[in-house]
């Protein structure tokens, strides 16, 4: 049996209280066709909220920090994972808006972690956080 490591990942447990929180189901992994990376491959955004035109993505450790093993791999780009992370960080929020869509980051620095930088899950605390930052997207 193959378990899907991601779906117990922070990331999924942030963007399941988004969803709930909207009581919208969004687009994981979604990709547009103006987002590409330096080989034309189409990135993939988090989360895609279509009818809030709305795209979330949450930041965990490697997008603040150098991650030693993962981040010193040279990409296809011929610059090290990290660096093409920081800058393909930086394109999201400059062409998303660009396109008429909204973009809200979460950090994992704002919700209570471990030093390891995981997240403590506390869900009545983490579901105020993300209240008042989706707040004008709450009906």
């Amino acid at each position: 049996m193959v378990v899907n490591k991601r779906a117990n990942s922070d990331e999924a447990y942030i963007l399941n209280i988004c969803d709930e929180i909207l009581n919208l189901k969004g687009l994981r992994q979604h990709r547009f066709d103006f987002l590409r990376g330096d080989t034309g491959t189409k990135l993939p955004v988090d989360i895609y909220y279509p009818t809030l035109k709305l795209v979330i993505e949450y930041r965990e450790k490697q997008h603040s920090e150098e991650v030693k093993f993962f981040d010193k791999r040279i990409t296809a780009s011929g610059i090290s994972r990290g660096e093409q992370r920081k800058r393909y960080d930086e394109f999201r929020r400059t062409v998303i808006p660009q396109n008429g869509l909204d973009l809200i980051e979460f950090d994992y620095s704002e919700f209570g972690h471990t030093k390891g930088k995981r997240l403590l899950r506390n869900r009545v605390e983490d579901e105020k956080i993300i209240r008042r930052i989706l707040g004008k997207y709450i009906n």
